[in-house]
């Protein structure tokens, strides 16, 4: 193996009469590092894009969500425990709210939104890491508003906004007037999902059943479990459990349409990146047959010298493993490096309008890494058999002769 490793390396790094040979060498390396960092990129900004959704959405919504087919749901502080206990193994967070379609209006610009009322005491972790104005308080009279919603009506921390809401869920009349609010805006969140900050709003629970005229009825639960893997059969566990007029759906039910989306996005993901791979590692087929046409001779030498096949075999083989080593550790440095950029500066940026954020998101795990890395090397090992055999198959007298 010793003998095999420096033939090898001497045909690769040989610069007195094959540079043309070392040239492709390198375009070969270039190619599996530019294949791999793709597939890298690809594969980590899948990843990212589905958790960074998926955690928007349970930030937001929650994993699953308990509603009523009537307007309210009454004897709240009855059914809290029922929950509580239920749910106990998977640690739960149970948030009631009280939610409604509401119209908001500023300075004669006017809105339609979903105006949420949650407890003030429990700070939504949601919204505090996501303000970027103002502060969490949810005053009586306070308010806090997405960013799209306040440049689209110009609002700022502290102004004070109009907010009307339908009473008894009837269309306006004279006999029955719309309810109607002010309220401070008191801090501005940003999520990156525009369905979010374009048509939520958040208030003290107690404001919006007033707002409301509900009294001390909600209109759901959210509850947020500390695992997941079980999620279906709680659902239709609580659905059946709570019955009418409760209905129980999971985060997956309520945003099926994103989920699918994403998961149709992942399907032919793997054709493509499985033609990445192959067009990378064949780029070591042509570069080792380029060697085998330049090296007849040298082949010929070793053969008539007493070298055997197998030694043969091994030199062309080590030289595909080097050649596949330096492009993948090239590939792996080059695709990290290109999402760290862009993770600090933020170079290529979304319409959040259509993919839910404004940034590229990244995943960066060290499985993708070894995943693609062992992959591209065994199909570089595999590939290198062909022009191995080749060499192997070179009779000396022939080589000699045409040298």
């Amino acid at each position: 193996m010793h003998f095999s490793w420096l033939i090898a390396k001497n045909f690769i790094l040989s610069r007195k009469d094959s540079r043309f040979i070392s040239l492709i060498s390198f375009i070969s390396i270039i190619g599996i590092a530019l294949g791999v960092a793709t597939l890298i990129i690809a594969i980590s900004v899948l990843k990212g894009f589905e958790q960074t959704i998926t955690n928007k959405i349970i930030d937001f919504d929650s994993h699953i969500k308990i509603t009523s087919y009537r307007n309210t749901l009454p004897d709240y502080h009855q059914t809290l425990p029922f929950l509580q206990k239920e749910l106990d193994p998977f640690k739960p967070t149970i948030t009631p709210f009280a939610s409604k379609l509401v119209i908001v209006s500023y300075k004669k610009k006017k809105e339609g939104i979903s105006l949420i009322g949650i407890d003030p005491t429990n700070k939504k972790p949601s919204l505090v890491k996501n303000l970027v104005e103002g502060k969490f308080s949810l005053t009586d009279d306070g308010v806090i508003i997405g960013k799209k919603l306040a440049e689209k009506l110009f609002i700022k921390v502290g102004d004070k906004i109009t907010v009307f809401a339908l009473r008894n869920n009837q269309i306006p009349s004279p006999e029955n007037l719309p309810n109607i609010e002010k309220f401070i805006v008191n801090g501005i969140f940003e999520s990156g999902m525009t369905e979010y900050d374009d048509t939520y709003a958040y208030i003290s629970l107690k404001s919006a059943q007033k707002l409301y005229d509900i009294g001390d009825n909600i209109t759901g639960y959210n509850i947020q479990l500390s695992n997941i893997s079980k999620i279906d059969s709680l659902t239709a566990f609580l659905a059946k459990s709570l019955r009418y007029p409760h209905a129980v759906r999971s985060i997956y039910q309520i945003h099926r349409n994103i989920f699918t989306w994403i998961e149709l996005q992942k399907k032919p993901i793997p054709i493509v990146l499985a033609l990445i791979i192959l067009v990378a590692v064949f780029n070591i087929v042509g570069t080792l047959l380029m060697i085998v046409l330049e090296k007849t001779n040298a082949v010929g030498v070793l053969k008539s010298l007493g070298s055997k096949r197998k030694q043969i075999v091994s030199i062309f083989l080590i030289q595909g493993t080097i050649l596949g080593l330096a492009g993948i550790i090239c590939g792996c440095i080059l695709g990290y490096l290109l999402m760290y950029i862009q993770i600090q500066f933020n170079i290529i940026t979304l319409p959040s309008s259509v993919y839910f954020m404004s940034r590229v998101p990244f995943l960066i795990t060290v499985d993708t890494f070894l995943m693609i890395a062992t992959i591209t090397f065994l199909l570089c090992i595999m590939v290198s058999l062909i022009p191995s055999y080749i060499a192997a198959r070179i009779k000396p007298v022939n080589a000699l002769r045409f040298s």
